[in-house]
């Protein structure tokens, strides 16, 4: 079988079928397997993101195609100009701020220590002791296992890297895994969608969201996609979106906190502080 990322690429709905007008549309990289941000269903893009993007391309004019693509790949992709930007639950990080543009951020998320519901198992259990932990490779989760629990002297883990929660969520309950470390809404996502699992922990970190485009925003998307991004809050259109896909959500203000070590955080920021 094709691999799904060459096999789906999917117009936002927003786009002309002129071939001249599809070829002026940016390019967006999505990683369609972290709902409730981003996926396919039924070949159709989903999610938090997509819907927000959807709606901000829609205030600002913007045409927008989505392209699925590993994980791994979304970063140096968007960094090599390979695609526009990048949409989905992107943290914002001091290495990606090193090679991206964020947007101003419209999410906060903690991390959730998530294991199979008939395990039996508690967060001491899962985090010590030669337990197995399961998180995608190269995301924010992966690189705070890494730092504060693998390379920690004295902490017996082993830490599992996957292309996708999906598949990280399936080895645990075959088995293979003691649990799987991943945000707070994709948590959420996959306990109200009836997959047998628990939240045993939080890992507090208050992780700042965002879109992002490639330094120096080269195609001078910031400043449109800052005024999308406060006007569907403004409109109540971004509320509406988030309770689509987690009814349970509480919405932040935003922007939420921008870290002092984003450069286009800096004032004046596009589209925010004119």
């Amino acid at each position: 079988m094709m691999p799904r990322y060459l096999i789906a690429a999917v117009t936002a709905g927003l786009v002309s079928t002129s071939m001249a007008q599809a070829q002026d549309a940016y390019v967006a990289g999505v990683e369609a397997s972290f709902p409730p941000w981003a996926y396919v269903e039924e070949g159709e893009f989903k999610g938090i993101a997509i819907d927000a993007m959807r709606a901000i391309a829609e205030d600002q004019g913007l045409d927008v195609e989505f392209r699925d693509m590993p994980w791994p790949s979304l970063v140096p992709a968007l960094a090599q100009g390979r695609i526009d930007l990048l949409v989905t639950g992107l943290n914002v990080t001091p290495e990606r701020a090193e090679v991206l543009d964020f947007s101003i951020p419209w999410w906060e998320n903690d991390d959730e220590i998530l294991v199979a519901s008939d395990s039996g198992k508690n967060m001491i259990d899962v985090l010590c002791c030669g337990a197995t932990i399961g998180a995608q490779g190269g995301a924010t989760q992966y690189q705070w296992l890494e730092e504060n629990l693998v390379n920690r002297e004295g902490v017996d883990v082993t830490l599992r890297g996957y292309e996708d929660y999906v598949v990280a969520i399936e080895d645990m309950l075959a088995g293979r895994t003691d649990a799987v470390v991943t945000s707070t809404d994709t948590a959420e996502e996959f306990i109200s969608n009836g997959r047998p699992v628990t939240i045993v922990g939080t890992i507090q970190q208050n992780q700042p969201q965002a879109l992002a485009v490639q330094e120096g925003d080269p195609n001078e998307l910031l400043a449109s996609l800052n005024r999308g991004i406060l006007n569907i809050y403004a409109s109540g259109q971004w509320e509406e979106i988030v309770h689509e896909y987690s009814p349970q959500a509480s919405i932040r203000a935003i922007p939420t906190a921008m870290p002092d070590y984003v450069d286009s955080y800096q004032e004046p920021i596009p589209g925010y502080s004119e």
